[in-house]
């Protein structure tokens, strides 16, 4: 089998082995893409731009439209230092060292503090975590909450690092389209080259990625995200990915590297970045739903393995790993085609018909059975997460 490297974007970021062509199993569990819905796509040379201060219907060129999108949210962009302690092993001693840098982006704030969102990557293992608004300006902050399973993580700072700047404007990434305008800011390879901006395209609107433990290496979970040739560098992890309005469509997350690929970056969706930020602003861990299964999608296998049935279509069930999905009725072998009233044709479709469920809902099943058409109905579980940070120290600077 050919492998593929994925590397996290950013300065300190280990590099892991992905599979290709046939795929990975995978646990059934949230993925937080959202459904696409169609939308006319934009000129490749004039796209339709919307100035929230002075002419929303107005036609500005490319350029412009990039100009004003970074202006928008450049003030939310900081950068973010992962503080971890490192010993000495002739001194018997530890300090606080930086050991990586990615970015983040401010997307809600009240009259105490102020909340950024970034990958859960930039700041595992950390000790302590500063985030840095202007070259020179550290700001101490706190990890509210961290998610391994969707790499994403959420910081606070008091409101008055942002004084006088308003959140970012979250799109509905559900609406995307291949072709339209992607624009990225973040902080490649340091602090010297903060708030760089890279532009390009939504490359696709719907690709399944894992998701690892830096690390361990281990493969968490796979997750459905936006693909993009806009420049993704180490640094980038944690910054937004743009439409041409200014509004945030994804979160930078990590970009292929191997020999004879470029310009292969993936955001996760603002759709998903939206649901998991809040829970982990309210209970400081994320909630998901797991189906109990894992698989692939039929496609994805050589045809010699795949089992009689009447469609070429859906996700082949390789192990049943939950007590409510045997007790459905699941079995090694079957082919699920729908997911509550939901065509499922991939893995992708699958995780994306699960995130509209929550644990302890019953979900209704088509699979096939040889050519037997089953009608399933299955408990969903809940599947389990951690904190991947430790709470910030108090540390003189």
């Amino acid at each position: 089998m050919r492998e593929r490297r994925l590397t996290r974007a950013w300065v300190i970021g280990a590099v892991a082995l992905v599979s290709s062509g046939a795929g990975a199993a995978a646990a059934i569990a949230a993925s937080r893409g959202g459904a696409a819905i169609s939308a006319p796509a934009p000129s490749p040379s004039v796209v339709r731009a919307v100035d929230m201060a002075a002419d929303p219907g107005g036609v500005v060129s490319l350029s412009t439209g990039v100009t004003q999108a970074v202006k928008r949210v450049e003030p939310d962009v900081v950068g973010v230092e992962n503080y971890q302690l490192v010993s000495n092993f002739f001194s018997q001693t530890s300090k606080l060292q930086a050991t990586g840098i990615g970015t983040g982006v401010m997307f809600y704030k009240d009259d105490r503090h102020a909340y950024i969102v970034t990958n859960n990557h930039v700041v595992e293992g950390a000790a302590k975590v500063d985030i840095v608004v202007d070259p020179g300006k550290h700001h101490d902050a706190d990890v509210v909450g961290t998610d391994p399973y969707t790499d994403l993580a959420v910081l606070r700072v008091p409101a008055s690092v942002f004084r006088g700047v308003e959140p970012i404007t979250f799109a509905d990434s559900s609406r995307i389209e291949a072709g339209e305008p992607a624009i990225a800011i973040g902080t490649p390879l340091g602090l010297d080259f903060a708030d760089t901006v890279t532009s390009g395209i939504v490359s696709a609107k719907s690709r399944l990625m894992p998701v690892q433990d830096e690390a361990t290496g281990q493969t968490l979970d796979y997750q459905t995200v936006i693909q993009t040739d806009a420049a993704i560098n180490p640094g980038n992890s944690g910054g937004p990915l743009l439409n041409i309005r200014g509004e945030v469509i994804g979160i930078n997350s990590c970009k292929i590297v191997a020999q004879n690929f470029e310009g292969m970056g993936f955001a996760i969706p603002s759709n998903e970045v939206k649901v998991v930020a809040k829970q982990l602003m309210e209970k400081g861990h994320a909630v998901h739903p797991a189906l109990g299964v894992e698989g692939y999608s039929l496609a994805s296998l050589p045809q010699q393995m795949w089992p009689d049935i009447p469609v070429d279509y859906g996700v082949w069930v390789k192990r049943v790993t939950s007590l409510e999905a045997r007790a459905a009725g699941l079995r090694p072998g079957d082919v699920i085609v729908g997911f509550n009233g939901q065509t499922v044709r991939t893995m992708a479709e699958l995780r994306t018909a699960l995130f509209q469920t929550k644990p302890g809902d019953v979900a209704a099943l088509r699979v096939y059975r040889g050519d037997q058409l089953l009608a399933l109905k299955v408990k969903i579980g809940q599947m389990g997460t951690r904190r991947t940070a430790e709470p910030a120290l108090d540390f003189a600077r």
